[in-house]
């Protein structure tokens, strides 16, 4: 009989967390107005898990979490653990993103409407799906923390990435394209999510 209560209050317990982690929240009254900044860099390849990873540009970003996205399986998931699809500017903005449904998958940022409450151009260029390697444990877990409506803060490189096999990931260095290859590859070196 204990037995039974006890399986009974974990799955309690579970369901309660897990509510807690994906119940809607209301989008924050704030937008987010800066741009991501992007600079040269000249700083050489270095190792990392088995991968070598070659900066592109410094890069920095304040944003607000659209989604989270976690990978387990797939080769790339050893080195990005979690996607983060992130707006600015007016894809930052409430009374843009409630018109807007938002997901995920196969690596990739989703975005559908009813009626389009800002050209597709605007979207494009104030949205990305970002791959973020984490440089350390402690940024890995305050990466995977991040929740949707959260404002989040990070500094590192855009990256291309080659594996030992030959297996190779390229970062986009542009806000402004689409398709396959038009997401930006981010070795994270400092990460935060900011009080509302």
């Amino acid at each position: 009989m204990r037995k039974d209560y006890l399986i009974i209050g974990v799955l309690l317990f579970t369901a309660l967390v897990h509510h807690r982690c994906t119940a809607e929240r209301p989008y924050p009254p704030n937008i987010v107005r800066a741009e991501p900044v992007q600079e040269s860099t000249a700083v050489p390849a270095f190792q990392f898990n088995h991968f070598t990873i070659q900066p592109l540009a410094k890069f920095e970003v304040k944003a607000l979490v659209l989604s989270s996205k976690r990978y387990f399986l797939e080769q790339g998931s050893k080195l990005v653990p979690v996607d983060l699809a992130l707006g600015w500017g007016p894809m930052s903005d409430q009374n843009v993103l409630k018109d807007l449904k938002i997901s995920q998958g196969n690596r990739w940022y989703f975005y559908t409407y009813r009626e389009i409450p800002i050209p597709d151009g605007e979207i494009i260029a104030h949205s990305a799906n970002m791959h973020l390697i984490p440089a350390t444990p402690a940024i890995a877990a305050k990466i995977k923390q991040a929740r949707v409506h959260d404002i989040v803060e990070f500094k590192g490189f855009l990256v291309n990435v080659t594996a030992e096999d030959g297996w190779r990931w390229r970062s986009s260095q542009s806000r402004t394209d689409t398709g396959g290859g038009s997401c930006e590859l981010v070795w994270v070196s400092e990460f935060e999510t900011l009080d509302q």
